[in-house]
Order: structure tokens, then sequence, then C-alpha cells
């Protein structure tokens, strides 16, 4: 019906189950648990960067996580959109890393680190409750991996205090003339970009 099958993908060309199995999955409490998740993650992710950049990641680390699994679970079937969510974990701890001097203050700094100490546990916690059975640990992992170098990508943002020539009223003078973006936050969307298509 959809569910990602290793034998079909290869020998029959059904490479549309990578996708189609993100939006299936094994039972009331599978769907309410991803659901769920997708509430407390998606939404924050998606006020403050758009449906648009937040739907693209949600798609591509959710085929990283169904390629990831393909490679790894040859036989058995696989379904649910945790590595399209594991990606959206993933993506937050690139966007706190690529965006750290947004919180250079102490007072933006210590809920960064906290958030980012939460966002860890979280996913060391998801990952070691992937080792029961019946749970695709790989779709988790290569949902996380694709999503942590998507966010590097699709989530970087100005530095504190650049100010856009578009967005100047006529007449007023801008005393700052900082660039957009630091060198470290190029440097990793090119690396990113460059794992993206190598992997």
């Amino acid at each position: 019906m959809g569910a990602l099958d290793v034998i079909k993908v290869v020998h029959k060309h059904q490479a549309w189950r990578l996708i189609s199995c993100i939006w299936l999955h094994a039972g009331v409490f599978h769907i309410l648990a991803n659901m769920l998740s997708l509430l407390f993650i998606g939404i924050r992710l998606e006020q403050e960067f758009g449906f648009v950049r937040i739907g693209l990641l949600y798609l591509f680390a959710g085929f990283g996580g169904s390629l990831m699994s393909a490679l790894f679970i040859q036989a058995g079937i696989s379904v649910g959109a945790s590595g399209a969510l594991f990606g959206l974990l993933g993506s937050m701890l690139s966007e706190l890393i690529t965006n750290w001097t947004i919180y250079a203050n102490k007072a933006r700094k210590i809920p960064a680190l906290a958030a980012l100490l939460t966002l860890i546990f979280i996913v060391v916690i998801n990952l070691a409750v992937g080792l029961l059975p019946h749970v695709d640990n790989f779709a988790h992992i290569g949902g996380f991996i694709s999503g942590f170098l998507l966010g590097f990508v699709f989530l970087i943002r100005p530095q504190f205090g650049y100010v856009s020539k578009k967005h100047i009223p006529t007449g007023y003078i801008v005393t700052s003339n900082k660039p957009k973006h630091k060198p470290y936050q190029y440097i990793l969307w090119l690396v990113s970009m460059i794992l993206l298509v190598l992997g």
C-alpha cells in the first residue's frame, strides 16, 4: 500500500515508497505519538522559519531516513514519520549551532544552552527507544543526520545587528554596515551542501 519495502523499491522500481512510507503508520498509538511530537517540534520551527522551509526540511529528512532504512534493513517493511521527526530535531540542533551569535548576550545564552542540552537529552532517549524490537532506528538516524545537515542550509539567520538595505527608510543613515552572515555560517552551509549532495 506504500510501506517501505526494499525488494519492491529495488526490483520493481517503486522508488516512490521512500516518500509514501512517511505518511503511513502502524496503528493508532504510532500515529498519535508522531502527531504529538510534530505538534511540539514542528509548530515552533514553522512559526520561526515558515511552512515552506520546514515543509521541505520535513520531506527531505523523511526521505533521508527512508533511504538509510532501505540501505540497512533489507528484509521487512517500515512505515512512519519518525525519520522526518528526527530530521526536525536534527535541524533544531544545527539551528542552535549556526545561529549561536544571536544568543550572544547572557539573557538569551542561558535559555539557548538549556534548549541545547534538552534537545540532546531528547535525541539520546529517542535513540535508546529505537533499540526496542520493531522500531526502525536506521530511519531515526538517517532522518536526524539529514535534518542536521539541512538545518545548516535552510535555517541560517542573519547575524545580530544586520539591517537589510531594502528595509531602511529613505533619508535614514545606517552607522553599522555588518555583513548578513558570519564566515562560519557560510562554511557550515557549504560543508553541509557538499555532504548532502555526496550522501
